[in-house]
């Protein structure tokens, strides 16, 4: 399968959680709509609403009404009930390796009378090999390793149609401005600062061209 697909397997959270589930209910307010929302061990950022989704929520436009769009790395589906709740004739998409996330973005959405599809990304790509992606919201996996992390936005980021954006929040500290140019340098994709806000930094990447490699 490749990093590109499945994740570095690095850490408890981006693959199948080890150890019995442990689910308590949290109440998280996702771009001005409070929402109850079930959280679990072995889940990124299991037990609260993590920091840099919140700078990323807060600072992001709204995101296109309708067409596909992605939350790479969904976790317990912050970014993707947050997208399905601004635009409810898009289609949403939640990608993650980790089936107990998907289980719980799957649950979360449906408890929040939310439509969305949680997939895991291997699968989605082999079901629709020329999947066109008309926005991308992240908070991209920075702790599996830049070679890691780089597969996963190759994969991903070049499937923008001409003129769609990906919205990714990095913290400065963990190579927020080294990311900003490999996109530009690697990619070849345009990409600029929109804020930086609590130590962390939200990147717009801008789709220009189809890739001959998707």
């Amino acid at each position: 399968m490749g990093a590109a697909l499945g994740w570095a397997v690095v850490s408890h959270y981006f693959t199948s959680p080890e150890g019995p589930a442990r689910r308590r209910t949290l109440t998280v307010t996702l771009r001005g709509t409070r929402v109850d929302v079930q959280v679990d061990r072995g889940v990124f950022s299991g037990d609260r609403l993590d920091p840099g989704t919140r700078v990323l929520l807060d600072t992001v436009g709204e995101p296109p009404p309708s067409g596909n769009l992605l939350d790479l790395g969904c976790g317990w589906g912050p970014i993707s009930l947050a997208l399905a709740q601004a635009s409810p004739a898009a289609r949403v998409l939640a990608v993650d390796v980790n089936e107990r996330a998907l289980e719980l973005t799957r649950e979360n959405a449906a408890a929040a009378g939310l439509a969305l599809e949680a997939w895991e990304p291997a699968a989605l790509l082999e079901t629709e090999s020329q999947l066109r992606l008309d926005a991308l919201w992240s908070n991209p996996p920075i702790r599996i390793g830049k070679a890691a992390l780089h597969e996963i936005l190759r994969t991903w980021l070049p499937r923008l149609r001409p003129g769609a954006q990906a919205h990714l929040v990095v913290q400065k500290n963990l190579g927020s401005d080294s990311l900003q140019r490999w996109i530009a340098e690697t990619l070849e994709m345009d990409v600029v600062r929109l804020t930086s806000v609590k130590g962390y930094r939200v990147l717009v990447v801008t789709g220009a061209h189809q890739s001959s490699e998707i």
